[in-house]
C-alpha cells in the first residue's frame, strides 16, 4: 500500500484481499519505527494486542467472511485525552497515573465497531488546553513539514503522525480549535463537527469539546463522520437527523451559496500575509465555482466574552479532580485554581451570555450568508520551544498561542461545523489552512463544499519531504 493512501483505500485493498490486515499494521509499525523518533507524536504503544486483532481479522476475511466493518483493519492511533478500556489516559499530565481506563468513551467504541485497529495513542498538550503539543510528561512534538514548528495543538501528535505518512488517519478532538489548528499546521483536513453530532458520555468544556479525526481527504472525513455519527437518545441534546448520509455528500452539487469572506482578526491580533494570501485563494476559487463571495469589515466576536469563554474551559477542569493539582503544569495549576474559585452564579452567567452570542451569529447564517470563510490560524506554525513561555507566564498565553485559536474558538462557543483546508502553503514551505464555517448542524453543506474545493484544487499529492 502506498503509505499515503486513504482510509477508504486502505479498507478496500484489506477487503479486496489485496493486502492483509497485518501488512498493513507491519508497516504502520514500522514507518512509527522509522519516522516517531524525530516527531514524538505516539508516545504509548499497544503493538502485540494490536497485531493480534489484526490476525484475527485476517482469518475472518481467509474463512471468506463477508460481513466486515467498514473500516475493517484500518489502524488509527487514539488522542490521549480519550479514554479507551484497558489503554491509560495521562491527559499529557506528569501528575496522572498509568492506570488503565476502565471504560471506553462512546466514540472510541464507535471506532472500534467501524473496524479501526486502535493502535498506539498521540501525544497532546496537558489537558488539552493550549494550541501546541508541548508536555513535561512526554516533551514536544514536532511538525513533520519542518520539524523546528509546532504541528499545533491540541491534536498535535494526532496530524503529525498522519502528515508524516504514519497513519491515513487519527483521533482528534477540538474545544477551542484542536482538530482545525492542526490540520493547519500539518496540511490535513480538519472537520469539527456540529455540536452533539458526535456522542459523549458528558461533553467536555460545557458543550464546547467534541471528538472527531484528522484526515488526508474530505471523503475520508465525511466517511468516518458518518460511522461515528449515531444519534444518542440519551444525551441531553441531539442535532437533527442527517437528510441522508454523509458519503453521499461528498461531490454532491452544493448549489448557489452565499459566502461571507472575514479576515478581520478576532481579538484583535495581526493576521500574517500568507494566512490572508490563503483566504484570498479560497474566496477566488469559491467565486470560480459559482458562490457569491462578500467581504465583512468587522470581527464577529466580541473579545468582551472571551472571560466567560475562559470560565467555562477552567471549570472543565473538574474533570480531573482526581490528579493532583501539584502535578499539574503551572498555567493548568492556574487555571484549575481558577475554575475551583468560579461559583455557581457566575458560570451560569457566562453560560448564559456565550449562548446569547451565539444566537446572534447563528442568525445571520440565516439573514446575510451561507458560509463563512476565514483563517484558519492568524501566524504560520510557530517554532518549537512555546511550552516555556506558557508556564513563565501562566496567568495568559503568549500571543503566539493566542493567534494560533484567535479565529477558530468562536465556532466551539456557537457548536457550528468548521473546517480546516489545506489549501495554501507558504514561501516558507509550511501548509496553511482555510478555515470554512457553515450554519447550524450544517455538516452536509459543509462537506460538499469541501469536497468542491478539493476538485478545483487538489491536495492530495503534497507531502512533507521526510528525512
Amino acid at each position: 500500500m502506498d503509505e499515503h493512501a486513504s482510509a477508504i483505500d486502505t479498507a478496500v485493498a484489506i477487503r479486496a484481499k489485496e493486502i492483509s490486515p497485518l501488512e498493513v499494521l507491519d508497516a504502520t509499525l514500522a514507518r512509527i519505527d522509522e519516522r516517531n523518533p524525530a516527531l514524538n507524536a505516539v508516545i504509548w504503544r499497544n503493538d502485540d494486542d494490536a497485531r493480534a486483532e489484526a490476525v484475527a481479522l485476517g482469518d475472518r476475511i481467509a474463512r471468506g467472511d463477508a460481513d466486515l466493518p467498514p473500516f475493517a483493519g484500518v489502524p488509527m492511533p487514539i488522542k490521549d485525552l480519550l479514554p479507551v478500556a484497558g489503554q491509560p489516559v495521562t491527559y499529557g499530565c506528569a501528575g496522572a497515573p498509568d492506570t488503565p481506563a476502565a471504560e471506553s468513551e462512546l466514540v472510541a467504541q464507535a471506532f472500534i465497531d467501524a473496524g479501526f485497529i486502535l493502535c498506539g495513542r498521540t501525544n497532546s498538550p496537558e489537558f488539552g488546553s493550549v494550541s501546541i503539543t508541548e508536555n513535561d510528561r512526554f516533551g514536544a512534538t514536532r511538525n513533520p513539514w519542518d520539524t523546528g514548528c509546532t504541528p499545533g495543538g491540541s491534536s498535535g501528535g494526532a496530524a503529525s503522525a498522519v502528515a508524516s505518512g504514519m497513519f491515513p488517519v487519527a483521533n482528534a478532538s477540538d474545544g477551542g480549535g484542536s482538530i482545525r489548528i492542526p490540520a493547519s499546521c500539518c496540511g490535513l483536513v480538519g472537520h469539527k463537527p456540529s455540536r452533539g453530532r458526535v456522542a459523549d458520555r458528558v461533553p467536555g468544556w460545557s458543550g464546547m469539546s467534541v471528538e472527531g479525526v484528522v484526515t488526508r481527504t474530505v471523503a475520508d472525513s465525511a466517511a468516518i463522520l458518518e460511522v461515528i455519527s449515531a444519534p444518542d437518545p440519551l444525551a441531553w441534546w441531539s442535532p437533527p437527523t442527517k437528510e441522508r448520509p454523509f458519503t453521499e455528500e461528498v461531490g454532491a452539487d452544493p448549489g448557489r451559496l452565499r459566502v461571507a469572506v472575514n479576515t478581520v482578526s478576532a481579538l484583535g491580533v495581526e493576521v500574517a500575509p500568507e494566512c490572508l494570501a490563503a483566504v484570498d485563494h479560497a474566496a477566488a476559487l469559491l467565486e470560480s465555482l459559482g458562490h457569491h463571495v462578500t467581504r465583512l469589515e468587522a470581527d464577529l466576536f466580541d473579545p468582551a466574552d472571551l472571560g466567560h469563554f475562559l470560565s467555562l474551559m477552567n471549570s472543565g477542569f473538574g474533570a480531573h479532580l482526581d490528579i493532583d493539582p501539584a502535578g499539574m503544569e503551572p498555567h493548568n495549576r492556574v487555571s484549575f485554581g481558577n475554575g475551583r474559585a468560579l461559583d455557581s452564579l457566575e458560570f451560569v452567567r457566562s453560560l448564559t451570555a456565550l449562548q446569547l452570542q451565539s444566537r446572534h451569529l447563528l442568525a445571520r447564517f440565516d439573514d446575510e450568508f451561507d458560509l463563512l470563510v476565514t483563517p484558519t490560524m492568524a501566524i504560520e506554525p510557530p517554532p518549537v520551544g512555546l511550552l516555556a513561555q506558557v508556564h513563565a507566564q501562566p496567568d495568559f498565553p503568549p500571543m503566539e498561542v493566542v493567534s494560533m485559536a484567535a479565529f477558530t474558538a468562536l465556532f466551539n462557543i456557537t457548536g457550528q461545523p468548521a473546517v480546516s483546508l489545506p489549501l495554501h502553503v507558504a514561501a516558507s514551505g509550511l501548509p496553511v489552512g482555510v478555515q470554512i464555517v457553515a450554519g447550524a448542524f450544517r455538516d452536509a453543506q459543509l462537506i460538499r463544499v469541501a469536497s468542491q474545493l478539493e476538485a478545483a484544487d487538489p491536495w492530495i499529492d503534497r507531502y512533507p519531504a521526510l528525512g
